[in-house]
């Protein structure tokens, strides 16, 4: 009996560590970005058709490790897929490229000249608007692992960021 009551607890411990090995992933391109034909502007008032809470930017480069441990490791997980885009529609800004955007304005630039304007310096930095073109928040970095980048996700669609930065949230978030 003792035996078997080992074997028993010892399966279901290998079961729970490897939960997280087992998430659903799905491709980033398909099911963590939307689709855009470079009009910040007018996916705005998409966004608001949508019932969206604003618009999410990804400000990457082709070389970036960090941008590509995020997509291979945290923006490939269901779960933060389907929780991002009930709540934004979400782009790629290739912050070296010269592809025509149009701004939140209405005025047409670069990805590149965009990323600069927007302060961008490092990457990956993910950028938050709200639906009159208005920064929520800015997080530079790629997050530590899928359950920091859903708190990233909490603290802009409950609102926190505009009471507190987003370090003292996590911190009040763990107690």
């Amino acid at each position: 009996m003792r035996f078997s009551l080992k074997k028993l607890f010892l399966s279901l411990f290998l079961c729970l560590c490897s939960l997280n090995v087992w998430a659903e992933t799905r491709d980033v391109e398909q099911h963590f970005f939307n689709s855009h034909f470079g009009d910040l502007k007018s996916e705005l008032e998409t966004a608001k058709k949508e019932g969206k809470l604003g618009i999410l930017l990804m400000f990457e480069m082709d070389d970036c490790p960090f941008c590509h441990r995020m997509k291979q490791t945290i923006l490939n997980q269901s779960e933060v897929q389907d929780y991002y885009r009930k709540h934004f529609l979400i782009f790629p800004v290739d912050t070296e490229g010269a592809n025509t955007l149009t701004d939140f304005s209405g005025h047409e630039t670069t990805e590149k000249k965009f990323a600069l304007d927007q302060r961008v310096r490092a990457t990956p930095v993910f950028l938050f608007v709200d639906l009159n073109g208005k920064k929520m928040t800015l997080y530079t970095g790629a997050a530590k692992d899928t359950n920091e980048f859903m708190a990233l996700g909490r603290y802009v669609v409950d609102g926190e960021y505009k009471t507190m930065p987003f370090s003292k949230y996590k911190r009040q978030a763990k107690k």
